[in-house]
């Protein structure tokens, strides 16, 4: 793409017209914030159990002590040796993120449906510190609508992301937020999917800022044309349909799907 080369006079002008818009995002996102935090509520009745290092807990446990809880569903199923590019992509950026959650009354948790031991495997190779359990015969994941039955799969479609789609997984990304009260009452007050969790990804907003933005131009345009795990960078290969790494010797007219928001 060829751009204007301008005096600097010129281009504060048109950085200032652009500024307005930005502005307005600003606004925007902070009144969905709020109208978000202005939702109503479920109760969580289910007693939800994971597994984890010290065996069986709650739902309850993980919150830690704290009043909130962010819940990432990370796609991971019994049997797959690492979990997808995508999910791995998002939790890259909690790290940074954790002690300022934590101070702040709010704690952080993945789950997958992957036995523990395997994601114990995974989670020691990448590194990651966050707390991360396994839903491994629980009906968790399936009644937050990430995971998807047999018959479902069968049949093709699902309700995933607020609305009855075609199903390219048995298991999806998302991310639910609960709260715990005072009499230990747990509520879920918000989920999103797909391409609503974006701005969890902070690799996005600084690419956003370069002249090339996120170049995903590659077969799939989306971060399969170049995300790969964060120990994968330079290896030979690509990122199949279900959000698995590939070496190069596999079919290379394999492209990521795409689950829009």
């Amino acid at each position: 793409m060829q751009h204007r080369i301008v005096s600097r006079e010129e281009w504060l002008i048109a950085r200032r017209a652009h500024l307005a818009g930005e502005k307005e995002m600003t606004r925007l996102r902070d009144r969905l914030a709020a109208e978000r935090r202005e939702l109503p509520w479920v109760r969580v009745e289910k007693p939800y159990l994971f597994d984890a290092p010290e065996g069986k807990v709650s739902l309850s446990d993980l919150f830690a002590g704290r009043s909130q809880l962010i819940l990432k569903h990370f796609m991971l199923a019994p049997g797959q040796k690492e979990g997808c590019v995508g999910c791995s992509f998002e939790v890259d950026h909690v790290g940074g993120a954790l002690l300022h959650l934590e101070q702040h009354d709010v704690s952080y948790a993945a789950v997958a449906r992957a036995p523990f031991s395997e994601i114990e495997v995974f989670k020691r190779r990448m590194g990651w510190r966050f707390r991360w359990v396994s839903s491994f015969g629980s009906d968790f994941n399936y009644d937050f609508n990430v995971s998807f039955t047999p018959e479902e799969i069968e049949n093709g479609t699902a309700f995933y992301n607020y609305q009855m789609t075609k199903l390219p997984l048995e298991d999806l990304s998302g991310l639910s937020v609960f709260y715990k009260d005072g009499t230990g009452a747990i509520f879920h007050t918000y989920s999103s999917f797909g391409r609503g969790n974006e701005e969890r990804v902070g690799t996005y907003i600084f690419l956003d800022m370069t002249p090339k933005g996120r170049n995903e131009t590659g077969p799939s345009h989306n971060l399969s044309d170049w995300v790969r795990h964060h120990d994968r960078y330079g290896h030979a290969g690509f990122v199949a349909p279900n959000g698995r790494w590939m070496p190069a010797a596999e079919p290379a007219d394999c492209c990521a799907a795409r689950v829009e928001a």
